[in-house]
């Protein structure tokens, strides 16, 4: 399977960036063909200009700098998005991807009041993911990072694609036993992927 691995974290030697090398290595492992994104190292730029707003509609346009980012989406089986949630929310990096890949004429086509998916080709999402909060506040917050993936990105791919949703709470009181616990978790869960 054809899997691009999104990461969006800026430091190289965080637990992020840890999870992240074993993702890749269990998915490597498991013989599937991975394209690796990291936004901070790409120079992704996450803001939506206000030429490109104006032209979010036409779904004949896509901005030149967002042209290989599309074609790398259309190229993926799955996606797996690697990231911490800051604030209770996605990093504004990967908001900003979401806001300019996930848009007509890529993710979906609008005709009226009608929308139709476009991303067939995605049959299935991961998600490696840390939470400073314990899961009980996560949950009363609303979790948006786990909804906007899960209801929201997933609603743009194939209609039976599956979703594996890995999150290590509490991150601000967590231990060198509770993160091994969960790294090992992601590279058994990630080598079934």
């Amino acid at each position: 399977m054809r899997i691009l691995v999104v990461r969006t974290h800026p430091l190289a030697d965080s637990f992020n960036a840890a999870l992240h090398e074993r993702v890749v290595g269990a998915l490597s492992a498991g013989g599937h063909d991975l394209d690796r994104l990291d936004l901070y190292a790409d120079g992704f730029d996450p803001r939506l200009s206000a030429a490109e707003r104006a032209r979010y509609h036409d779904a004949s346009h896509v901005e030149p700098d967002m042209l290989p980012y599309v074609e790398r989406l259309r190229a993926a089986q799955a996606l797996v998005f690697v990231h911490p949630v800051w604030s209770f929310g996605v990093p504004a990096m990967l908001k900003g991807f979401f806001d300019r890949l996930l848009r007509p004429g890529v993710a979906f086509s609008i005709d009226g009041a009608r929308v139709t998916p476009l991303l067939s080709n995605i049959r299935k999402l991961g998600v490696v993911t840390t939470y400073g909060r314990p899961r009980w506040m996560v949950f009363y917050v609303g979790d948006l990072p786990r909804r906007q993936i899960v209801r929201y990105v997933r609603w743009f791919c194939h209609r039976d694609a599956e979703v594996v949703y890995l999150a290590h709470y509490h991150m601000n009181a967590s231990t060198p036993q509770t993160r091994a616990t969960f790294l090992a978790r992601v590279e058994r869960r990630m080598r079934q992927f």
